[in-house]
């Protein structure tokens, strides 16, 4: 990619949410606030400011809900990945959404995780660090000390070329944080039945071909109700440090 960022990205957000309950009895978890501010509309916040044009995202529980808040987004512009009728998991999501994301390198985003930056923004830096020769997925991964709200383990270790190994609760490991380039070549012909990332991970893996790109700044995932105070309290902390800076 040479450093070119894609024009193009997937917003995963067409999960139950049901770790969320009660609150997501009543509201898909990506319209829940952080810090007065959207889930979804972190992560689209993120895509809008590395100039990503095009932003999918699939929708299925509260699907109303979601387009309703998403008709007021006018950057990136955003497609609606309908699964009412069925919920294809995060691989599926993506492959039904494909003739809306080409044949380049696109990113894909969680929208229950987002981070805070000072610097250069870690989209940009995985654009830098992509290189189709020799990956097929890049995934944007944190140390356990830069994540609020993670209670796992870590997920993979990496070598000092950024090749990850799936290695949970490994000391000296990393978390997937929930950011991914990836070439559209690696879902060539897949199905349209439900199916998730990891086995595309692990496919990749397998070849070598899956990477990882330490971010810079402070990850956060918001799993449950009582992760939102913990995330709360970062935020401030970091606008603080803005506003001081």
């Amino acid at each position: 990619m040479s450093g070119t960022v894609p024009t193009m990205a997937m917003v995963l957000a067409a999960g139950l949410g049901k770790r969320m309950r009660p609150i997501t009895d009543t509201m898909p978890k990506p319209l829940v606030k952080i810090a007065g501010r959207t889930l979804i509309d972190r992560a689209l916040d993120m895509l809008e400011r590395v100039g990503v044009e095009t932003a999918v995202v699939n929708v299925h529980y509260l699907a109303d809900q979601m387009e309703a808040h998403l008709a007021g987004r006018t950057a990136p512009k955003i497609v609606i990945s309908d699964e009412r009728a069925q919920l294809l998991d995060s691989a599926g999501g993506i492959i039904r959404a494909l003739p809306h994301l080409g044949n380049a390198p696109f990113f894909i985003l969680n929208a229950d995780t987002f981070w805070l930056e000072a610097g250069t923004s870690n989209l940009e830096r995985m654009a830098l660090a992509w290189d189709a020769d020799t990956m097929d997925i890049l995934l944007m991964v944190a140390d356990t000390e830069q994540a609020t709200g993670h209670s796992g383990s870590t997920d993979y270790s990496m070598d000092a070329q950024g090749r990850l190994t799936r290695d949970r609760g490994v000391e000296g490991g990393v978390i997937y944080a929930g950011a991914i380039v990836l070439h559209p070549r690696i879902f060539a012909g897949a199905g349209n039945e439900p199916q998730s990332l990891n086995a595309y991970f692990d496919a990749a893996e397998a070849k070598g071909r899956l990477f990882g790109m330490r971010m810079d700044g402070a990850w956060i995932t918001v799993g449950t109700p009582d992760a939102i105070t913990p995330a709360e309290a970062v935020v401030a902390k970091h606008a603080e440090k803005s506003d001081a800076g």
